[in-house]
């Protein structure tokens, strides 16, 4: 007699750290954490989540009904109350609730819990460039993220580049990390031509551009990009003008006062933060390109969003951009003012070439959903949840 053995995986609980979604203020870890977040019950529906925010949470976030939202204060926005929060208030909730795991979207850990947990380390910018970050910061993030490494039960991040790097730097077997990349929204796709026009005639005069967008952070390399658009305009007295979106900080103080310097400033256009987000794949589809020349990137999730857009994309020959561009982007050296504005002049010079990257951009951007960064996420949670 032939005796089969179903085995059933038994439903989980699972607490996450939600302290980033924050209404109307989801920029890249919010993005990344809502939108995965969002799949991820949805695919789950006999498993129980219990949402942990650091404030009074919205109702936009309680995406079903396996949700339980729990607010813990204070707010974590500064390294001494990350300790305090993630030390003291989460490890408290998960002796609470007992949970089966703890997932961390935005890669903190509690040190001071037995249970299991999973961090999404995106990447580890910090260490490689840790003159971008505030000395608090840098010190906490420096101090802490080995520990966190160390301590998880199983580790997911966004690329392969980053899996290299988690284990390299930190010394963690690459079996214990799992590669899950992120997803596109599906408000980014190709747009009307008429918004197009009117987006141009409202911003550049009717003219062709090329284009930015994310947070005009210091790292993003933006003062280089500056100087090979000056470049790239010099040489071939082309038309083309500059857009970016994105919010300024403190830090981008330096670039503005560049901006000033440029004999091309005129054709430099900063539209500030855009909203509503509908706007952005505006931006991105009107554009003869996204100029994305980042100095160190875990993933680049601007480089997919233009790619369904349909947008060519120029970004950084280092770190994870070449793997998430594969060929369907010109890739230029983030160092060389020249590197990127002879990209500038190859993507403005030819049509041709801009049509062969928007196909192969089209065919690139299939590898990359949020469907499936939630099926992987999911494998390495219930990896880690293995008794």
């Amino acid at each position: 007699m032939i005796v089969l053995l179903f085995i059933c995986k038994y439903p989980l609980k699972i607490a996450v750290n939600t302290r980033l979604l924050i209404p109307g203020r989801l920029e890249g870890l919010g993005t990344f954490t809502h939108q995965v977040l969002k799949q991820l019950v949805s695919d789950h529906p006999n498993d129980e989540f219990i949402f942990i925010f650091d404030r009074k949470w919205s109702d936009e976030f309680i995406y079903s009904p396996n949700i339980t939202p729990i607010y813990a204060g204070p707010q974590a926005r500064h390294p001494f109350l990350y300790y305090i929060w993630f030390e003291y208030t989460i490890t408290h909730l998960l002796k609470k609730y007992k949970p089966d795991i703890f997932l961390s979207p935005d890669g903190y850990l509690s040190l001071r819990t037995d249970i299991p947990q999973v961090p999404v380390i995106h990447d580890l910018n910090f260490e490689h460039f840790p003159h971008f970050f505030d000395p608090f910061h840098r010190w906490h993030y420096r101090t802490f993220f080995p520990r966190y490494c160390k301590k998880a039960k199983k580790i997911a991040t966004v690329s392969e580049f980053s899996k290299q790097d988690i284990a390299n730097l930190y010394h963690i077997a690459p079996e214990k990390i799992d590669v899950i990349y992120n997803g596109v929204d599906n408000l980014y796709q190709p747009a009307n031509p008429l918004a197009i026009e009117r987006f141009k005639q409202q911003t550049t005069n009717g003219q062709d551009y090329f284009a930015f967008v994310g947070g005009l952070y210091l790292r993003k390399n933006l003062s280089n990009i500056l100087k090979g658009f000056e470049d790239f305009k010099k040489r071939t007295g082309s038309p083309v003008k500059f857009v970016l979106a994105g919010k300024s900080y403190k830090e981008t103080q330096p670039l503005f006062e560049l901006h000033k310097t440029l004999e091309s400033k005129d054709d430099i256009i900063f539209l500030g933060r855009v909203e509503p987000r509908e706007q952005i794949p505006i931006i991105l589809s009107g554009a003869i390109s996204l100029v994305y020349v980042s100095f160190f990137e875990g993933f680049g999730l601007p480089i997919a969003e233009a790619m369904q857009c349909g947008t060519p994309v120029i970004t950084g020959n280092v770190t994870a951009m070449p793997e998430i561009a594969g060929d369907a982007a010109i890739l230029a050296n983030p160092n060389s003012i020249e590197s990127i504005s002879l990209a500038m002049e190859q993507i403005a010079n030819s049509e041709k070439l801009r049509n062969e990257l928007r196909q192969k951009g089209f065919e690139q951007i299939k590898k990359f959903s949020w469907k499936k960064t939630a099926e992987r996420l999911w494998n390495t949670i219930e990896t880690a949840g293995e008794k």
